[in-house]
Parts: C-alpha cells; sequence; structure tokens
C-alpha cells in the first residue's frame, strides 16, 4: 500500500524533495528527485503520513509547510504550491488548508469531500472544521504545538482528530475551492474494514478529544444517524462492532477540547455534536 506523497513548502525548496512513502511495499516508478521511504509493514494512512512528516524533520521543521497528496491524484493547476505560500502568508493564525477534490473526468466534486455540513456547493471557500486527508497543506507548526496524526486511528477520522486539537490551540482551517487536486471518484466502503474503522474511530475521537457530557450526545447523534441510513447488515455488523470496540480498547491521550473551542466549532457550522 503506498501513502500520501509530502511535499515541502516552496518557501524553503533546499530542505528536501518530495517523498513517497510504501507501506509493505517498495515504491516504483517515481522521478530520481522524488525521495522514497519503504516501510515494512503497513501502519496505515495517518502511520505512514507521520513518518513522511519526520523526513523533513522533527514534526518536519525543516519545512514551513508541508503538503499531502494522494499518489493517485493530480495536482489541476501548476500554482497550487504559490496559492498555499500567499494563504499561509496573508494569514498567520491559519493552520490548515483543505484542497478540493474533483474527479479528473467529469470535474464533479463529491458532497463527502467538502469539509463542512453545507456541501451543495463545493465552489465556495470558507472556514471549515476539518480537512480531507488525500489533499491538504499544513503548517508545521500546527504538528510542533499539538502532535501528529494519531497512528492507532490508521484509517478514518484521523483528520478531524488533528483538526479538532489544532482548533483548540486557536488555529483555523480553510476549504478553498481554488486548490484543486484530480483524483477519481470512488467509495470510502471500497476498503474491507471501511465500516468497523468508522465507528471505531469515532468513538476513539470523542473520547480523547470532547468535553464528558457531548460525548454520549455526539455517539448517540451518530448512532441514529448510521442506522437512518439503513445499512446493509453485514455493514451494521461491523459498524456495531467497530463501535463496541472504540469502547474496549486504548484511544490513545484524552485532552478534551476547552468549551470556547465548543463555540467555535459551532459558530462555524458545525457544533461537536454531529
Amino acid at each position: 500500500m503506498a501513502s500520501s506523497q509530502v511535499a515541502p513548502s516552496p518557501r524553503k525548496p533546499a530542505a528536501g524533495p518530495p517523498t513517497t512513502i510504501g507501506q509493505g511495499t517498495p515504491v516504483t516508478g517515481v522521478p530520481d528527485w522524488v525521495r522514497t521511504v519503504d516501510l515494512p509493514e503497513n501502519l496505515g494512512i495517518p502511520g505512514g503520513r507521520n513518518v513522511g512528516i519526520e523526513a523533513f524533520g522533527p514534526g518536519g521543521t525543516d519545512v514551513d509547510v508541508l503538503l499531502f497528496l494522494d499518489d493517485d491524484g493530480l495536482l489541476a493547476h501548476t500554482d497550487t504550491a504559490e496559492l498555499v505560500r500567499q494563504a499561509f502568508t496573508a494569514d498567520p493564525r491559519l493552520g490548515i488548508i483543505s484542497f478540493r477534490i474533483a474527479d479528473p473526468e467529469t470535474g464533479v466534486t463529491q458532497r463527502r469531500h467538502v469539509p463542512r455540513l453545507r456541501s451543495a456547493d463545493p465552489m465556495r471557500s470558507s472556514r471549515v472544521t476539518t480537512f480531507l486527508g488525500g489533499a491538504n497543506a499544513v503548517r508545521t507548526k500546527v504538528f510542533a504545538e499539538v502532535g501528529g496524526l494519531p497512528d492507532e486511528f490508521f484509517y478514518a477520522h484521523e483528520e478531524t482528530d488533528l483538526a479538532w486539537r489544532a482548533l483548540d490551540a486557536d488555529w483555523m482551517i480553510d476549504y478553498r475551492s481554488d486548490m484543486v487536486l484530480l483524483h477519481p471518484t470512488t467509495a470510502p466502503s471500497r476498503h474491507a474494514s471501511y465500516h468497523f474503522n468508522v465507528a471505531r474511530n469515532r468513538v476513539w475521537l470523542a473520547r480523547r478529544n470532547l468535553p464528558a457530557p457531548l460525548v454520549p450526545v455526539y455517539l448517540g447523534v451518530w448512532l441514529l444517524l448510521t442506522l437512518a441510513r439503513r445499512p446493509s447488515l453485514s455493514a451494521l455488523k461491523a459498524w456495531l462492532g467497530g463501535f463496541r470496540a472504540g469502547w474496549a480498547t486504548p484511544c490513545g491521550p484524552r485532552r478534551p477540547m476547552r468549551w470556547r473551542t465548543v463555540w467555535r466549532l459551532t459558530r462555524l457550522g458545525r457544533p461537536p455534536v454531529v
């Protein structure tokens, strides 16, 4: 499994080349100027990306900004890195930028790829409360302040975990429709462990980050939403198994966000109960 490509900010080009992580398989077919890191096993999406971060110094601190791009995606425009540089320069409290993902054949952006509740218009840029893991840019000061992605999640909701910690540290997140990654339209359920991981990691997300009174509210809402979507019996069994595992297994350190962060999330249009 190949993980995302990780590229440095153009501000410090001498810090190192773009890096591709191979998880349990060697990386082949890349240009000589691309650095590769071959891992003996698949560490999952957050684990692989954390390795990519460290390739640019401890916590990525050899550079100012890191771009994360799915290895089967292609940037639609040649000025994306410059737009990223301008955005971070203009707003010192901007910590993360989420790119728009569009199908290369149709140009369509799936609703799930717009990281806000009001997702009908993917061409509208806005402040948001989370970001897309396969197409984003992160200021490395965010990693230095709040830590990296949660390795134990393996897949699903690791971006929201980082986003909530960043927001709690007073960083902001932007969704930018003019920064586009072309990526074939896919269904997240293509992953065999999708339903299990989504449920388990949602419980972990709540246990790690939410004030105690909001944990049962958040998880109760998502239980009802899952049932309302009428999943297949096999999908529901996997989801319930993951939900139980989320309570029965360690989730990492608990650092509940401040109530002022709850209010900030609410003002941004997504209170942490849905």
